[in-house]
């Protein structure tokens, strides 16, 4: 936390938010995005959560996680970066059509939000709800 009590935000503007399980601190993550983040992110929570009702959350490595309702392990993540949000789907290769942005692990795809730019959300939804039917990535 910085001197003022709200969350420190780490390179990139990404929040340090303490790790936990539940709905809660992920809210604290999206009341911590600076600036244009913070609508991507509540626009990402609240579309995620339509698609998988019941889903998983979490806050681990000052990053949101979703996973299935039932079972361990995580399906998707995201992150502030200076420029973007990157959304990360831990098993992106397997998806229809595969997110555009590749990655060192050979299972991740990303998805780069960058403020003003349109995303096709209808896309989004569609890979969060292959996403969420895919063996977890358990961490």
């Amino acid at each position: 936390m910085a001197k003022d009590g709200k969350p420190k935000l780490l390179s990139g503007g990404n929040p340090q938010i303490p790790k936990g399980q539940g709905d809660a601190p992920v809210q604290a993550y999206i009341a911590a995005m600076p600036g244009w983040k913070r609508g991507v992110g509540e626009r990402l929570d609240a579309l995620i959560a339509r698609t998988v009702p019941g889903v998983r959350k979490a806050v681990k490595w000052n990053s949101p996680f979703y996973g299935a309702p039932e079972g361990e392990g995580w399906f998707l993540s995201y992150h502030c970066y200076d420029r973007y949000v990157k959304i990360a789907f831990f098993r992106g290769a397997l998806l229809e059509p595969v997110p555009p942005e590749p990655s060192k692990s050979g299972d991740t795809r990303y998805l780069h939000i960058h403020e003003g730019e349109d995303w096709d959300e209808a896309q989004f939804v569609d890979w969060v709800a292959q996403a969420s039917r895919l063996p977890p990535e358990v961490m």
